[in-house]
């Protein structure tokens, strides 16, 4: 038997297995699945669907290539990427995954950005957004805001470091077509004319523009869900039928590896699938903080297997690979495991004997408190956000399909004329 058989087998077992296990345990998979879809419903899909469609209309608008011109000299020399890849990183920052591989693919599909530019830059342009980091994983769980500059911190650090690391690969795919570009110093009138050339290459009308950009963004934001309510079953079902506790012997060995306590094995398992459980039971293990955040900062630099699908199912759009994007996440939670190591002593100093720690500059906690109000205000008006946005989406989607309905019929009228 081929090695191509043995893969189709596994693939129709795993799934047979899932939809077996999802048939003998209904009530652990309907209640898995009310918790998945509660944090698409009330978080992801307001907080990202306003950055993705703003994201769309600024590259119809030729917005973006206009910032990739001033950005090239400081992209490209750094992370070996065009200079619209300045915008991708600071969008994937503010909004969180999978932001930045929707706007790779997006540039890809425009063009704009070769496969091996595109791959290098979705390595590390993806990342958990500021809100979650801050008021669902420092204050939601471990009750902590300064905890959360931390792991900010050492989070988009490892973004950085990603980038620096993966700006060599693919060279040799890209040398020749290296050999006929020079960098030259931003120039805004360089940048105004590549807007205005991207603009009049632009022939849809605004209508149009606005309503692909909302149809493409929930769209996208419905496969997201989906993956999300998929994997918090899947997450679930292994704990129910007893798997974790074999799986977790594989994270126990990293942990001891690293002198880690075993006792994180289970949540650092639930972290590689979805880092919001994950995240969340680490914060409730008996072990000390630095260990804890030494683990969530893995955990948030992984991203998790939930992520990881949603960007394959992106990314499966265009031709951009899925494996440079994995071994970046690998390395991601490496080096924000590490940046927290080294970023402890610096940024936090003990104050008693109970591993309680405080920032030295942020002891009035304002902008902790920002970010936390910022996440309490979308969980409360998230689901009204998301509910209206579905309604204006299938009020785009019936309006199209009745014009084109419409054309279709005067079509026919015409030829039997």
């Amino acid at each position: 038997m081929n090695l191509s058989k043995i893969h189709t087998l596994l693939i129709a077992a795993f799934f047979i297995f899932l939809t077996a296990t999802v048939i003998s345990h209904p009530q652990a998979s309907f209640e898995a699945s009310k918790t998945g879809l509660s944090m698409w419903w009330e978080v992801v899909f307001p907080s990202l669907l306003p950055f993705f469609i703003l994201s769309e209309l600024l590259i119809g608008f030729g917005i973006v290539r206009f910032v990739g011109v001033l950005l090239e000299p400081f992209m490209r020399p750094i992370f070996r990427v065009p200079g619209v890849g300045g915008f991708v990183l600071a969008m994937g920052m503010a909004s969180g995954n999978p932001a930045g591989a929707k706007l790779t693919a997006r540039l890809r599909q425009e063009k704009q950005i070769s496969r091996v530019e595109a791959e290098r830059l979705a390595s590390f342009t993806n990342s958990s957004n500021p809100l979650f980091i801050f008021g669902a994983v420092a204050v939601g769980f471990f009750q902590n805001a300064s905890l959360g500059i931390l792991l900010a911190s050492a989070h988009y650090l490892g973004n950085l470091a990603v980038g620096l690391t993966m700006r060599s690969y693919g060279r040799k795919e890209e040398r020749q077509l290296m050999r006929n570009k020079t960098i030259s110093l931003p120039s805004i009138k360089d940048a105004l004319h590549a807007l205005h050339t991207a603009r009049l290459a632009e022939k849809r009308p605004l209508g149009k523009i606005l309503g692909d950009a909302v149809t493409s963004s929930v769209q996208t934001l419905l496969m997201v869900g989906g993956f999300i309510i998929l994997f918090s079953v899947f997450n679930r079902l292994l704990s129910v039928v007893q798997l974790t506790d074999i799986l977790s012997i594989l994270t126990e060995g990293a942990l001891t590896l690293f002198q880690l306590p075993s006792q994180l094995d289970i949540p650092l398992l639930s972290g590689m699938f979805e880092i919001t459980m994950g995240s969340k039971l680490v914060s409730e293990t008996d072990v000390s903080l630095l260990q804890k955040a030494v683990v969530v900062s893995f955990i948030l630099g992984f991203s998790g297997f939930s992520v990881q699908a949603q960007v394959a199912g992106i990314l499966s759009e265009t031709d951009i690979r899925f494996k440079p994007f994995f071994i970046a996440r690998v390395l991601q939670g490496i080096y924000a495991a590490v940046f927290v190591i080294l970023l402890w002593k610096p940024l936090y100093t003990a104050w008693n004997d109970h591993d309680q720690y405080v920032f030295k500059s942020l002891e009035t906690g304002e902008l902790p408190t920002a970010l936390i109000s910022g996440w309490n205000l979308l969980v409360q008006i998230g689901p009204a956000v998301t509910l209206c946005a579905l309604f204006t989406y299938i009020f785009i989607f019936l309006y199209r399909l009745t014009k084109q309905n419409k054309k279709r019929n005067e079509l026919k009228t015409l030829i039997l004329v």
